[in-house]
């Protein structure tokens, strides 16, 4: 959920970043290199290539805000876009690198709170994809939580509100199905869309962190 808020057809990012996601001593961001560093836009730098604005630092500006008690709080950034769910299964580049950081994240002494997922569009291109969506998170979301020894971590997940392909709908039932507890979803659906109607603008983002943080604070 790296993010592509203010960016421009010719990719381009406008470089605005909005006081929801202001940098806060508080707020720690795991860097490429494994080392801890405040926290600042874009927080995926290094990480996905094209990574602007997302929700990451909406989301723990408000946790913080709201729940100010939880001391340090840190943000592991693994997305990477455009990819399926299958580029995630146990023993990909994504999921091991995932996995790494996560486990990189709680070496001195950390808790991993939970997951939060954006994914699905490119799983709405074929019906073979979209069909098989459900059986793929559901491992991926079981795998993750055994190789992390978190057998109930939460895990937050957003409801795709656009696709790359005609299965939309078919992602977000399997979405909206994931039978796993502490399992919680957040629709973008409503989210303002960018210009190419696939990502969702900056005050977007910013509004999907702030339903990030209020599902997170009222369920775990």
């Amino acid at each position: 959920m790296s993010g592509r808020g203010g960016v421009d057809q010719q990719k381009h990012w406008d470089g605005i970043v909005p006081p929801e996601c202001s940098s806060n001593p508080s707020i720690l961001n795991l860097d490429p290199s494994l080392t801890w560093v405040e926290a600042q836009e874009p927080l995926h730098k290094g990480i996905d290539g094209e990574a602007t604005i997302g929700p990451g630092m909406s989301f723990a500006n408000l946790v913080l805000a709201k729940k100010p008690g939880l001391g340090v709080l840190g943000l592991v950034p693994c997305a990477m876009g455009g990819t399926k769910i299958s580029e995630w299964a146990r023993g990909t580049f994504l999921y091991n690198r995932m996995v790494t950081r996560a486990q990189a994240a709680v070496r001195g002494g950390g808790m991993i709170r939970a997951i939060l997922w954006f994914q699905g569009e490119s799983d709405a291109i074929t019906a073979e994809d979209a069909n098989n969506y459900k059986q793929r998170l559901e491992q991926f979301i079981q795998n993750v939580r055994s190789d992390l020894g978190s057998p109930t971590l939460p895990f937050i997940q957003v409801g795709i509100a656009t696709g790359l392909g005609p299965y939309k709908d078919a992602v977000r039932t399997a979405q909206f199905g994931v039978n796993l507890p502490n399992v919680k979803i957040v629709d973008a659906q409503g989210l303002p869309i960018m210009w190419d109607y696939t990502h969702i603008t900056t005050q977007g983002q910013v509004q999907l962190g702030h339903m990030l943080a209020d599902t997170y604070l009222r369920n775990f």
